[in-house]
């Protein structure tokens, strides 16, 4: 199977998309200016007195790559220790996708840093309250003046 048609599988059929109520951390990534943004909730379980990745979801206001490569990166760290995961490089983190196209690189680095943030003490939201959704992230700041001459 070819890099593209892994992408497109990974589009038609992506895994762990959504918001994840309860999560222990959660990351972004990206500017709402330029238009590519991912969200990444993280959330953690106890196995043998090891703390791992129990699951991990997202959003994706981006490129269908970054949505491919979200989809395999969050399957990718389950059951890792977040030391674990934070080793991981974009490259990694798309591999099972094949190699890139050199312009779609960007799509793998923009899920590491969501994933980084997450893992580096982004604190979740409070129990009871959730998370500002992606799309509420790209809502406009201020207000807007338009003169017309």
């Amino acid at each position: 199977m070819t890099t593209e048609e892994r992408i497109d599988e990974a589009i038609r059929n992506p895994k762990n998309l959504g918001e994840m109520s309860g999560a222990d951390a959660v990351g972004t990534a990206g500017s709402g200016d330029c238009g590519d943004m991912l969200r990444m909730w993280i959330k953690f379980k106890d196995d043998g007195g090891r703390r791992v990745i129990d699951r991990a979801t997202f959003q994706s206001f981006g490129c269908q790559t970054a949505i491919a490569v979200a989809s395999m990166a969050t399957e990718l760290i389950k059951g890792k220790t977040p030391q674990e995961a934070l080793s991981m490089s974009g490259g990694e983190l798309s591999a099972p996708l094949g190699p890139l196209p050199p312009m779609k690189i960007h799509c793998a680095q923009l899920v590491e840093g969501a994933l980084k943030n997450a893992l580096n003490g982004s604190p979740a939201p409070a129990p009871g309250s959730s998370a500002p959704t992606l799309a509420d992230s790209l809502q406009p700041k201020g207000s807007v003046k338009i003169h017309f001459r």
